[in-house]
């Protein structure tokens, strides 16, 4: 498939089920807060949502890898990819909340503290790449 294609596609459902998750539960699409609201004590029916909502994105990207006949990898070994993760959850914590919520969700409700938000993921993950690069890493 084209690559702009799917990135539109993609895009398209994005904002379909971000827009569907807010007007039919009054929620927000912010995967890290959904994560998050999955370790603590919810109220009755919360716990549901959530693990349907994270199941269905997985299952989602499973089977559009499947159709288009591609499989998962990363040039990074494992360890890296354990560190990414931890870094990127303590950063949605003390950022109070994660690209998804931010960027999708947020800047479409015009919240300017999402665009400051946005705004500083982009500019640390640019930051990042280049010092990556200027290590001779895998960026």
């Amino acid at each position: 498939m084209n690559p702009w294609l799917a990135g539109l596609l993609g895009g398209v459902l994005i904002g379909l089920s971000a827009s569907l998750l807010l007007l039919l539960n009054g929620r927000i699409a912010g995967i890290s807060g959904i994560v998050n609201g999955l370790t603590r004590p919810l109220p009755q029916g919360d716990w549901t949502w959530r693990a349907a909502f994270l199941l269905g994105l997985a299952g989602a990207g499973g089977v559009a890898m499947h159709l288009l006949g591609q499989q998962a990898s990363s040039p990074a070994p494992l360890w890296m990819l354990l560190l990414a993760g931890v870094l990127v959850g303590f950063g949605t914590s003390l950022g109070n909340g994660c690209t998804s919520g931010h960027g999708v969700c947020g800047l479409g409700r015009l919240s300017k503290r999402s665009f400051v938000a946005v705004m500083t993921f982009m500019a640390t993950a640019i930051a990042t790449v280049g010092v990556v690069r200027l290590m001779g890493g895998m960026a």
